[in-house]
């Protein structure tokens, strides 16, 4: 067998880049030539993480056949959110924690998803299945991962399994995970100095919803006005993503980790449809959802029922 790529989706978070680093890792352990890789640039907050417990940010690739003809996908399926060139390699085995949708393959594969607020869930069950220590600075990792994807444990996706998860996690890394993920989150969440072009690409997923084509980016922050004060400038980019993929709406999501609120902005011809979806009237393009934080529960269903 050749080297088998582990790799998140496009754009990373911080459980994309762990659980790559992660399952990589169990699948050495029991034999197999893994290496995680990424399919985009990494965030402060996942820096902030692989700093903390001592890792390198996986190597960039922007297609996998060149080099070998199995992957692993790790916390996504969709193939528009995964590397290019997937339909030139085998897929081996998907871990992932979201909706199936736009996926198939030619051979029969191992496919694990779980209705569980974050894929390192997952694999923290994996590790027990194959009788495989969790070592500090990996138990770290995974915590990093579920603190970012349930907002430190406020997410509507949060569930007693990934509570489970992360307390057995934070016990290993011999953190208090309320203060290290308060402290990851508030690293990730300053985004004063950050280009809007990378503000646009930081956690964004392609969707396709009946005939409508869309893409929802989220970013989480402290003070809104780190974004919403260049919202002008952020339009012409996004405008500009919109126009290069023929895209049909593109949903800008910006998450209040302190209050846990998000404020929206919709750009494209289906944009007031999806402000109808939730209930909202756009003022400027923009919208407040009060309380409603996750991408994957509260965002994606709703607009799943309204476009497709």
């Amino acid at each position: 067998m050749s080297k088998v790529l582990v790799i998140g989706h496009k754009n990373p978070d911080t459980d994309s880049i762990a659980s790559a680093i992660t399952y990589a890792y169990l699948k050495q352990q029991i034999g197999v030539d893994a290496e995680a890789v990424r399919l985009g640039n990494i965030s402060k907050e996942t820096a902030y993480a692989l700093e903390t417990f001592g890792f390198e940010a996986p190597r960039l690739i922007e297609k996998a056949a060149p080099e070998t003809s199995q992957v692993i996908l790790v916390d996504h399926n969709e193939k528009q959110q995964s590397v290019d060139d997937l339909d030139d390699v085998q897929v081996l085995e998907v871990i992932d924690h979201h909706r199936i949708a736009n996926f198939q393959t030619n051979d029969p594969l191992y496919y694990r998803a779980e209705p569980v607020g974050c894929t390192a869930t997952i694999l923290n069950k994996l590790f027990k299945e194959h009788g495989v220590e969790i070592p500090k600075n990996i138990a770290g990792l995974m915590l990093s991962a579920i603190v970012s994807d349930s907002l430190l444990f406020k997410s509507p996706t949060f569930t007693d399994q990934d509570k489970t998860a992360a307390e057995e996690l934070a016990a290993i890394a011999e953190v208090d995970a309320a203060v290290y993920g308060l402290d990851m989150l508030k690293a990730g969440a300053d985004l004063s100095s950050v280009p809007v072009k990378d503000l646009a690409n930081l956690d964004s997923k392609e969707f396709i919803f009946g005939d409508v084509k869309m893409e929802i980016a989220q970013v989480n922050a402290v003070d809104l006005q780190d974004i919403l004060g260049r919202q002008d400038e952020l339009e012409a980019e996004l405008n500009e993503v919109i126009e290069q993929k023929g895209l049909d709406l593109f949903l800008f999501v910006v998450t209040d980790i302190i209050n846990s609120d998000s404020v929206i902005i919709a750009l494209g011809k289906e944009a007031e449809r999806a402000g109808s979806a939730f209930n909202v009237a756009f003022n400027n393009n923009s919208a407040l959802l009060k309380g409603i934080v996750s991408r994957k529960k509260q965002i994606v269903p709703v607009l799943t029922e309204a476009l497709s």
